[in-house]
Formats: structure tokens, sequence, C-alpha cells
């Protein structure tokens, strides 16, 4: 280790939709797995400000030195400062061939947890990261949100405009769409907002392909609920906690099929309990 941080392969498997950021312009909360199985959080990167060169996907292995525990403010367990301009992509996504066998090979062997026993691990030793396999999923909440930025990072965006580097659009999505499920151990259903980076993306998509806000978010429920969460699929949650805050989100979901078909009857979805 050395002031050039350590050099850390890292499989990235979350990536939320941007953020404004005083010092980055935008921030997408980036996570993954090491190559010794771990997980790791690079905080912070500017993602769509990145050379195309390092514009990673999700479910790419890169390499990137990674300075230790303790730079910056964010105490989080998983949390290290990337040094972005050592940033390097390898290869190509892992694909979703033969049942998402590649992806299931890194993913099957992370421990799974419920939500409360990830509770209790950051009241330990401030994990904020973690696998969730639900066993009920009742149903994805859709509830108005602000349409625009707060007037702090509008302000922000109008200074950059001005003295800054070319400023790319960031849309608000007026919405915020949440999961409601239940683990092993739940004695009420969670409810858990989801920042997943592609629900944005398939939101921005359908307001462009049908004019419609309200519409699109209806569209972004039938990919994230009936498809994603239906009883042939192996779903699972990628959760994470909202610096600097112990609030368990949705940052991502892992969704191949079943290995062995579920039993019938056996039913994920709940919508109607």
């Amino acid at each position: 280790m050395n002031e050039y941080g350590e050099e850390t392969k890292v499989l990235i498997t979350v990536m939320t939709y941007p953020h404004p950021s005083r010092g980055y312009q935008e921030l997408v909360c980036t996570a993954g797995i090491t190559e010794a199985g771990e997980w790791v959080r690079l905080y912070p990167i500017d993602y769509r400000y990145r050379s195309r060169q390092q514009q990673f996907r999700k479910y790419q292995w890169i390499t990137i030195n990674l300075l230790p525990y303790g730079h910056g403010n964010d105490r989080r367990k998983e949390s290290r400062k990337p040094l972005l301009d050592t940033m390097k992509v390898l290869g190509s996504p892992l694909d979703t061939k033969k049942k998402w066998a590649a992806r299931r090979e890194i993913i099957d062997r992370m421990p799974v947890y419920t939500v409360n026993q990830l509770k209790t691990l950051h009241e330990k030793d401030r994990t904020s990261l973690g696998i969730v396999r639900p066993v009920r999923i009742h149903d994805l909440i859709i509830e108005p949100a602000d349409s625009e930025w707060k007037p702090e990072w509008q302000g922000l965006f109008d200074q950059l405009r001005l003295f800054g580097p070319p400023q790319k659009p960031l849309r608000k999505i007026p919405f915020k769409f949440s999961y409601v499920f239940e683990c092993d151990d739940s004695s009420k259903p969670h409810h858990a907002m989801i920042e997943d980076w592609e629900l944005g993306v398939l939101w921005l998509n359908e307001v462009a392909r049908l004019g419609d806000e309200q519409q699109a978010a209806m569209n972004v429920k039938r990919k994230f609920f009936d498809e994603i969460c239906q009883p042939s699929k192996d779903t699972r949650f990628f959760m994470g906690t909202v610096f600097p805050y112990n609030t368990w989100v949705v940052l991502g979901v892992f969704w191949p099929p079943h290995l062995i078909p579920p039993p019938v009857g056996d039913v994920v979805q709940a919508k109607l309990f």
C-alpha cells in the first residue's frame, strides 16, 4: 500500500441513478464484489464525466486503485476512495447465458441476509452492503416526488453552466419507487426505496417513447414487479445504506431464473395479501 492505493479487481454489481454533487458535478453510488469475494463501495465516482474508456457497465470487471478505509468522511465498512485515473475496464460484461451462469458463479458465493440481520451487522461493525433474498414480495409502490431538484442543487447547476465544464442534462425523476417485501424473520413487511440506475433509465426511455410520465411509471412497475419478481425468478436485492443514515434501500436487483423450478403454489409475489 502507498499513496497510489492498492490495485483491486472489482465486478461492478450496483450503480444508482446520479445525484448532484458540489465537488464532482454529480455522483453515482457504485459498488461491487472484489476478486477476493468482498463487498466494496467505490465512492466518489462521477460516472457520466469519465472518459468512454472508463464507463464500465454492470457485471463488468474493472481494476482500480483504492485508498485504505478511513480516507474521506464516509465511515461505512465497505467504502473506499477510488483513484479514478487508475481505473481500467476489463473485457465485456458477464452475460446471462445458461441461466445467468457466469454471474451466478460470483453472486451465489456471497452470503444472503434478512434486512433485520443487515441492520444488526451495521450496528456491530458498520456493514452497509449485502444481499437479501425476499420470501414474499407484496408490491412496488409508486409515490409522487418533487419534479425539480431542490434549489440548492439547481443553483449549483446554474453556477456550473457559467463557470464549470459542459453540464450534462440530469433530469429529476418525479416519483419514488419502493418495494414492499418480507424476509424469513419479518414481523411486518419492509418498505425499501429503489435507487437502481436501470430503473431511472427505463423511466426516462418510457417517457420519451410515450410522452406521459405516469404511464412511464406504470411501465417501470410492470418491469420491476411483474417481470423481475415473478415466481420463476430467483430474485435477490442488492441493498445498502444511505450515507450518513442507517436507511436501507434497494440499490439493484439480481433476478436469474430458478435453477430448479419452485413447487406449484410456492408464490413469491403476494399482491392479494
